[in-house]
């Protein structure tokens, strides 16, 4: 229980500041203005159900592809920290620069609301490269042992899930939360995630260089 609670929060702030479900809620409210609320309320759903989608394969998979090339866990934490932290110290010095180019990538999408769900209202609008990489990041501190590794999957899958439902959550009501909630305002709450994140990213770092160099620490000391 200990270790599926603790999954679930690192990775449901992590992915939170990352995806940005409020932000985006404002971005694609400017973006599907003209559709009808159906249209809007169909768009929502079927981003939330494919934006799960992109983040449990990555949070399953994610590990077990780059084992599979031969990249070590130590590699694959640092890699992956150390993307994830640059995310965020992109988000915590300029978010409107972010903003602007998920508005972009947003208003790109043009035709019929099934034919843009997926492209490019969720991939890479909503579940971008910088969610896959978190993502990543998280499935390489998946523990070894079989039965902490399953409290770890339950916990940041439970994650993805509820980052899936505030995503839906918060397009489908979009025109609300925009009067309920101004552009000050989101970007404090942004650049507040985005720190979290940094963290998270370093500390993922760490994780990593003590699986390099920690071995080889406690080998040397020993001699």
């Amino acid at each position: 229980m200990t270790i599926a609670l603790t999954a679930f929060l690192a990775a449901f702030s992590a992915l939170f500041s990352i995806v940005n479900p409020l932000g985006g809620a404002f971005i694609f409210n400017e973006v599907t203005a003209g559709r009808p609320a159906a249209d809007r309320r169909m768009l929502a759903a079927r981003v939330g159900v494919y934006s799960f989608c992109v983040m449990i394969g990555a949070l399953w998979l994610g590990a077990f592809v780059l084992t599979f090339f031969g990249i070590s866990v130590g590699a694959l934490r640092i890699a992956g920290g150390g993307a994830v932290a640059l995310q965020a110290w992109g988000l915590l010095t300029a978010p409107e620069v972010r903003e602007a180019r998920k508005q972009e990538q947003a208003e790109s999408g043009i035709g019929p609301a099934q034919d843009v769900a997926f492209f490019p209202l969720t991939l890479p609008f909503t579940t971008g490269p910088g969610t896959i990489a978190v993502c990543v990041a998280l499935s390489a501190e998946r523990p070894r042992e079989a039965g902490r590794a399953v409290g770890f999957l339950a916990g940041v899958s439970l994650a993805a899930l509820c980052i899936a439902a505030i995503v839906w959550l918060g397009y489908r009501s979009a025109d609300r939360l925009g009067v309920w909630m101004g552009a000050s305002a989101r970007r404090t709450v942004a650049r507040l995630m985005a720190f979290l994140l940094l963290c998270i990213g370093v500390q993922v770092v760490i994780n990593g260089l003590h699986d390099v160099f920690g071995e080889f620490v406690v080998r040397t000391t020993q001699e």
